[in-house]
């Protein structure tokens, strides 16, 4: 009887030494300022770890490689006509990644636009004086994504010395991807990555729940009020909009917001004035988020149509010029 006894209590203190050996997660968040804008992360980790230092070291190492607004980085570089620059494997990342969306888009989306980015006074560069139709025209032959190449070698090499490069339109959406990476080296199963309003979001939060993202409302410009409430896991958003900068239009009254033609090099306008994409990857939703923002409603909602990959919710303007939303069925399960 002694014996049975005695087996019960080890049992039960093994049981309980068990109980108490199981892992607890802890919540770590960082935030701070990048690339232009802050950055807010949360993560669960076993130890608590921070990982601070080397996620600035992945910040560093983006602006060393595609940052136009870092003299020294080799996008600059190239830009400035070095033609001795070996890419490294983040910029093959952003460039075949870009390729890909330009094809698909037959051009709406381009990189090379960058010339025409800092013409216009959207750029590091200061805006040109007297852009007339004449001087775009001119500017404009040196613009186009097959101008470009990286040969075998590493080396990028342009068919015009004035081309200018331009990844501003979906670098950062790559930086929450290399943050991912490191996240996911790092055996890391719950975060979530916040960039200028761009998200990653793997896993769930420490009560169990999925991570929770608000669109803006662009009806109100105070107190930035919500227009949606987005449960998100294992996927990336981003959002694209100028919706607080939208013209009225003095003889009609149509509210619009201008976006640079990649084919025309003017300046065009566009009914849709915020886009919100979900993807595999933050690199392609920040990509397709600007491109919708120039495409108009029509020819995104006829691109999504052909592109299920893709989840979206849009807020543009109707021929009355009153607000409305368009989302895709998948978009629309995920909101609160």
């Amino acid at each position: 009887m002694l014996n049975k006894v005695l087996g019960l209590l080890l049992f039960v203190g093994v049981l309980f030494s068990s109980c108490s050996n199981e892992p607890r997660l802890v919540e770590k968040s960082l935030a701070g300022y990048v690339i232009g804008t802050t950055y807010h992360i949360k993560y669960l980790s076993e130890k608590g770890e921070s990982y601070q230092v080397q996620i600035d070291s992945v910040y560093d190492a983006i602006i060393k490689s595609m940052s136009t607004y870092e003299p020294t980085s080799d996008i600059s570089k190239i830009n400035n006509g070095d033609t001795n620059i070996v890419v490294d494997h983040m910029f093959v990342d952003v460039y075949k990644t870009s390729e890909k969306i330009w094809k698909e888009t037959d051009g709406v989306f381009d990189p090379t636009i960058g010339i025409m980015v800092n013409a216009w006074g959207f750029g590091p560069k200061k805006q040109l004086n007297n852009l007339n139709k004449a001087k775009v025209i001119q500017l404009m032959k040196t613009v186009g994504f097959d101008k470009t190449r990286i040969l075998s070698n590493g080396f990028f090499q342009k068919d015009f010395a004035e081309t200018q490069i331009d990844f501003n339109a979906i670098a950062k959406g790559y930086t929450l991807d290399r943050v991912a990476v490191f996240f996911n080296q790092k055996g890391l199963e719950n975060y979530l990555i916040e960039i200028g309003g761009e998200i990653v979001a793997k896993g769930v939060k420490l009560d169990g729940s999925k991570w929770r993202i608000g669109i803006d409302d662009p009806n109100q410009n105070e107190d930035r009020p919500l227009s949606a409430i987005v449960d998100i896991t294992d996927k990336a958003m981003a959002t694209s909009g100028n919706y607080r900068r939208f013209r009225v239009d003095s003889l009609t009254g149509e509210k619009y917001v201008h976006t640079i033609n990649a084919k025309t090099g003017f300046t065009s306008r566009s009914n849709i004035l915020s886009a919100s994409v979900m993807a595999d990857n933050c690199t392609l939703a920040d990509g397709y988020a600007t491109t919708f923002m120039a495409m108009g409603l029509d020819d995104t909602k006829e691109f999504l149509s052909k592109h299920p990959e893709l989840e979206a919710y849009l807020i543009y303007v109707d021929e009355e010029g009153n607000w409305k939303k368009y989302m895709t069925k998948e978009f629309s399960l995920s909101l609160e």
